[in-house]
């Protein structure tokens, strides 16, 4: 067990807390279906892919540039999967960078700015300084920091705890206008992250690459390990909407930095910073997670001769221009959640594709209801994004 823990970093980070935020305080209880719905496709895909890359000892990206150099106009293929993989690298460090620097902002008052250049360099330090101690010390030093984080957050339930009839009555599948439709596709965005998706394929290869255990063996660890990571991710995210819910609902906050004002006027000045330092550990635990995965996907799709350093510069700099530019830090963050959506289905619709393939899987394939289940969610997510368009 192990890469879960790492992969479930990006489900928890300063863009989920971001668009949760915003459903909670602006609908209520809402939208808590569509958040547990999407958890529960979290948990699918991860699993999809961790199997992928075991089975195959490939990664996702791996295999889709394979594909696409087989096809025909295989150039543009590769520069439209590039595209979509530099825009996926960029709303998601946005996210993550964005996030921590409000963090450091609230508990230390540093400027934005300059809170977004030490996110992202102590993400690139970290992830050299870890990756050179082995994959198990990263995966153990990354579940430590999803600890952290779920702590930071699910105590916020025990201070303000949620109405119980309200958060049932919230499983119920409906929207109130385009507004929830569209923070709808942001929490998917921001649950189903894109760059996930292709990281657990390559953690999975590369932590089972070498193991003695069958590969049904290796199987059943990732189902188990998916369930408790993402177990823990979702429960972070739900206590995030239904603290808002509970807490926010009809204050007017429109950003993580007012809810921060009103957890401390609501509960006092302890519960506020725990929420703070859960946010700053989440901005830079995901921040390392998405260096990696994004170094990952340029190097599959772009060019193998650009570094994770280099590209994790490349993608700091739309971040630090949003706050030299004194854009709204909350909304900016939604929105790159709202990018991310639109980026999923180039990862799943391939993932459905190859593990249901016999020729990458073997017997191991997906068997009918789960290649079903594989697309009733890449239809679940293409349908929300062209409602997304349609409201707009």
């Amino acid at each position: 067990m192990g890469p879960a823990f790492v992969a479930a970093l990006a489900y928890v980070d300063p863009g989920n807390v971001a668009a949760n935020l915003s459903a909670g305080a602006e609908y209520g209880y809402l939208l808590v279906w569509a958040l547990v719905l999407a958890c529960l496709m979290a948990m699918l895909v991860q699993y999809l892919s961790a199997k992928l890359g075991v089975v195959s000892g490939r990664s996702l990206s791996e295999l889709i540039r394979e594909d696409l150099n087989g096809r025909k106009h295989r150039k543009l293929w590769r520069v439209g999967y590039a595209a979509q993989a530099v825009a996926v690298a960029v709303a998601t460090d946005l996210a993550e960078v964005v996030g921590g620097a409000i963090a450091l902002n609230l508990l230390f008052g540093l400027p934005m700015w300059l809170g977004a250049i030490i996110v992202g360099g102590i993400a690139i330090a970290s992830l050299n300084w870890m990756r050179q101690r082995g994959e198990h010390f990263f995966e153990v030093l990354m579940a430590a920091v999803l600890a952290v984080i779920a702590i930071g957050f699910l105590a916020t339930l025990f201070w303000l705890p949620p109405d119980p009839a309200a958060t049932l009555n919230g499983l119920l599948p409906r929207f109130a206008d385009a507004g929830s439709v569209q923070l709808a596709a942001a929490m998917l965005g921001a649950t189903v992250m894109p760059h996930a998706i292709y990281l657990h394929s390559a953690l999975a290869k590369d932590r089972h690459a070498t193991s003695g255990e069958t590969v049904n063996r290796l199987l059943k660890v990732q189902r188990i390990d998916v369930a408790v990571a993402l177990t823990i991710a979702a429960a972070v995210n739900v206590s995030m909407l239904l603290f808002a819910a509970s807490g926010l609902r009809g204050s007017s906050i429109d950003s993580i930095e007012g809810a921060y004002k009103e957890i401390g006027q609501l509960v006092g000045a302890l519960p506020a910073t725990v929420f703070a330092v859960g946010l700053l550990v989440s901005g830079i635990g995901s921040a390392i997670v998405g260096t990696d995965a994004g170094a990952g996907m340029v190097h599959d799709f772009v060019s193998p001769r650009i570094t994770a350093t280099v590209r994790r510069l490349v993608t700091l700099v739309p971040a630090v221009g949003v706050l030299v530019a004194g854009l709204h830090a909350t909304q900016a963050l939604v929105q790159s959640q709202l990018v991310l959506s639109f980026g999923i289905a180039f990862a799943l619709v391939p993932l459905a594709m190859l593990t249901s393939s016999r020729r990458v899987m073997g017997v191991h394939r997906s068997p009918p209801w789960l290649a079903a289940l594989a697309w009733m969610v890449v239809g679940a997510v293409v349908a929300l994004n062209v409602a997304v368009l349609v409201t707009a």
